[in-house]
């Protein structure tokens, strides 16, 4: 019987998995190696805690490996960190199988779908989700907008870019600068009925206490309100819960 060779394997699980670079995939780049395992980890099988995966993310580190090896042994990995293709191709194994498990049977899923040369490719409804996040110059664009915008930083440079659209979206849009422009006619305030608190001896300055003190109300409202939308916007982005029946858990 005929072996299928690994690296084609691995092309194939890799384009079921939705990779954004299948066939250009090398497991022996090392830097491409640890930021492809963070991705499985992150986007496909989802075994630790969002909390737990730090060690896992810090990719420059030189305990890397160990932590590797670790995952390996908390997933029932049967490869060792030495034994890199066969353990990429099991994790992609499982990846597969979590992937269906969600998504549903792949035969249900594929038989009814014309071959990829009689129409054109189908346009995904995430445009972000094919970009190549470890490509320098994409990492260096994303950090130059998120600092021109302020935005906080990220180490999942996608995460960085979805708030990016966010803020535009809901800030940088005709429509949102129109609408920041329109003045705002502010209703009369009968000084009188509002308590300054304490007196200065002085009724011009009681008058200027009582406008100042409004006006910082209003800059509290304001701020209150910013930090709501930073808590929507924020949640919008991360807040993608999923449900695995298979490991008895909630959340990625």
């Amino acid at each position: 019987m005929k072996v299928e060779p690994l690296d084609k394997m691995f092309r194939r699980k890799l384009t079921a998995l939705d990779y954004h670079n299948p066939s250009g995939f090398d497991c022996n780049d090392e830097t491409e190696f640890r930021n492809f395992i963070v991705w499985l980890e992150d986007q496909k099988i989802r075994h630790y805690k969002i909390e737990d995966r730090g060690n896992l993310r810090n990719i420059p580190s030189s305990e890397w490996p160990k932590s590797f090896e670790q995952y390996l042994q908390d997933v029932n990995c049967p490869f060792s960190v030495q034994e890199r293709q066969e353990s990429v191709d099991w994790l992609l194994g499982l990846a597969v199988r979590f992937e269906y498990g969600d998504n549903g049977s792949p035969v249900e899923k594929y038989k009814n779908c014309p071959p990829a040369t009689a129409t054109k490719a189908e346009k995904p409804s995430d445009p972000l989700i094919h970009l190549d996040s470890n490509n320098p110059d994409f990492k260096a664009g994303v950090m130059g907008l998120a600092n021109m915008l302020k935005i906080q930083r990220h180490d999942d440079y996608l995460v960085m870019l979805k708030a990016i659209r966010i803020l535009i979206q809901e800030r940088l849009t005709p429509e949102a600068i129109a609408k920041a422009r329109q003045s705002k006619e502010g209703l009369p305030v009968a000084l009188d009925k509002h308590i300054l608190g304490f007196d200065t001896g002085d009724a011009t300055l009681n008058e200027a206490a009582q406008i100042l003190r409004l006006l910082h109300i209003e800059e509290l409202r304001d701020l209150q309100t910013r930090i709501n939308e930073a808590i929507v916007a924020v949640q919008a982005i991360i807040a993608d819960p999923k449900t695995d029946h298979r490991l008895g858990k909630v959340g990625r």
